[in-house]
């Protein structure tokens, strides 16, 4: 369904999932509008690494805010396919600063979807998440699980969900919400615990910080969740529906960090560091999704194991020129 004679728009590109999204992308053929978020440095995010790769012409990188309304109209503008992916995901950090969050996640998304509205866009996607979820009331969690607001940040992306399904309720504005499941790989912010665990290891740690081990999480390799966009923007007739994007499986975080020892092959001792704790009853303490939706209506199917993943991202971390990009003595809120 995606429109080859236009140009796909990705906001959030300059982050971690959004700049893998962009090379998929690039890589079946299309032409992609990105947005970075505009700074003084005229820095890129991580699209400054898939800028240096791609330079046959397909690639337009634009900088600018979702939190604006008439910098989303010119920025969606000539697009056929939207994916939204701008957001402020540090759940710790929707503690200190929840107005941010209502700011960038609902007002951004209610200006993407005025923005696609206007420029009669033929699909918006727009990025959930599974802390919508809160802890597992059943598993495997399917899209009819009820929201549970634990952390300001899942309120805020609640909110944002409503929003643009009310776009498709009152002004058939084609949406569809893509809702992946704890995604992890190679760039990802080190304020999430996979990239936690290994940019300590990879620099020499042996006693590793850590939060709650306790929790089980739906992990999947960034390559999964962006061939699940991808899928659900080329799918027909799924608009106005939200779609999980996960694995179907679980693991706690005690044996994800044993799995990360074993691969990186060190010995480590791990310790609670109060500062990682959530508050206790802010804390999803299951997450397992169920991707019988998404496997329904596409032909998408998870292709990366745990294992494989954690291998593929342990790599890239420990490259010198990557590392070298985190600061691994600071908690990343």
């Amino acid at each position: 369904m995606i429109n080859q004679n236009k140009p796909v728009a990705v906001t959030g590109a300059d982050g971690f999932i959004g700049s893998h999204l962009v090379e998929h992308l690039l890589a079946a053929g299309y032409r992609v509008r990105a947005l970075a978020q505009y700074n003084s440095f005229n820095n890129w995010g991580w699209l400054e690494d898939v800028a240096a790769t791609h330079n046959d012409g397909r690639l337009e990188i634009v900088c600018g805010d979702v939190r604006d309304g008439d910098f989303c109209r010119t920025f969606v503008e000539g697009c056929g396919t939207v994916f939204h992916l701008a957001a402020l995901i540090a759940i710790p950090y929707s503690y200190v600063a929840p107005d941010s969050y209502v700011d960038t996640n609902i007002r951004g998304t209610l200006n993407m979807c005025q923005a696609a509205r206007a420029a009669g866009v033929e699909r918006i996607i727009v990025t959930s998440t599974s802390e919508v979820y809160g802890t597992a009331l059943q598993v495997p969690i399917p899209e009819t699980h009820p929201r549970q607001p634990q952390s300001p940040y899942s309120a805020t992306k609640i909110g944002a969900d409503a929003i643009a399904l009310s776009f498709y309720n009152a002004f058939d504005l084609p949406v569809v919400i893509a809702r992946p499941f704890n995604t992890y790989g190679p760039r990802q912010s080190a304020r999430a615990i996979i990239p936690t665990i290994i940019s300590q290891i990879a620099t020499g740690h042996t006693t590793i910080k850590v939060g709650d081990l306790s929790p089980t999480r739906d992990f999947n390799f960034v390559a999964d969740t962006c061939r699940g966009f991808i899928a659900l923007a080329q799918a027909d007739g799924i608009e106005g529906r939200d779609i999980n994007i996960a694995s179907g499986t679980e693991i706690s975080m005690a044996d994800t960090l044993a799995t990360i020892a074993r691969i990186m092959g060190r010995e480590v001792d791990f310790v609670v560091d109060p500062e990682r704790l959530r508050p206790s009853k802010s804390e999803v303490r299951r997450l397992c999704g169920d991707n019988r939706l998404i496997t329904g209506l596409t032909d998408w199917r998870p292709q990366v194991s745990l294992e494989e993943g954690l291998r593929a991202t342990a790599e890239w971390f420990v490259n010198p020129e990557n590392i070298r990009k985190y600061k691994t003595e600071i908690y990343n809120r």
